[in-house]
């Protein structure tokens, strides 16, 4: 091409840019979609996973006279798993479900009321021990972060997790609830023994 056809080119109109806006709202639609099917299919998990575990006996209640508190305890309850299993969540009962916690320690055991879900308790007998722990449930954090208890529910062990506010307080709760559990198995021993 010679500069002068060129020089005309360069200086030729330009059309303006077409939008598809058929395809863009087809996509949209579609993404939209993809999205709700992904969501519902997660649903879908979660109550077949309550379905599964449909054996688990329904939770304790606090009994009306618990007697007075040793130790309070505001916080996030991470949720419950197998013992020793810290992925395999409890979704049965709304054990699944992550909420704001209090936590009050008693003589007759462990009371969890949780503002919007299901509250639970977990009788004195039943505590098997507390520690401290790093995950639960597909919730990390780090060392120490995460309060531990196993209890024992029916035929199963469980493990649940709680972070309080106050993080240092995870000790105190681990020492306090270890001493209830040495206490209780020593006066099982000692009757077991008459």
């Amino acid at each position: 091409m010679t500069p002068l056809q060129l020089t005309h080119l360069a200086a030729g109109e330009k059309s303006a840019p077409v939008t598809d806006w058929a395809a863009r709202i087809g996509w949209l639609v579609g993404l939209a979609l993809f999205v709700a099917l992904v969501y519902w299919l997660m649903r879908e998990g979660w109550k077949w996973r309550g379905t599964l575990q449909g054996d688990l006996a329904e939770l304790p209640d606090a009994p009306s006279d618990p007697g007075p508190a040793r130790l309070t305890m505001s916080g996030r309850y991470h949720g419950s798993t197998t013992a020793g299993q810290w992925l395999d969540r409890i979704v049965a009962h709304g054990l699944g479900t992550r909420s704001r916690v209090e936590l009050t320690l008693t003589d007759a055991g462990l009371d969890v009321v949780r503002p919007g879900a299901t509250d639970f308790f977990i009788p004195a007998g039943a505590l098997r021990e507390a520690l401290l722990g790093k995950g639960i449930a597909g919730k990390v954090l780090s060392e120490g972060g995460l309060l531990v208890v196993t209890w024992e529910h029916g035929d199963r062990l469980i493990d649940s997790g709680f972070r309080s506010d106050t993080a240092a307080e995870h000790g105190e709760w681990v020492d306090a609830l270890n001493s209830m559990i040495n206490k209780s198995l020593e006066k099982t021993d000692t009757e077991g023994a008459r």
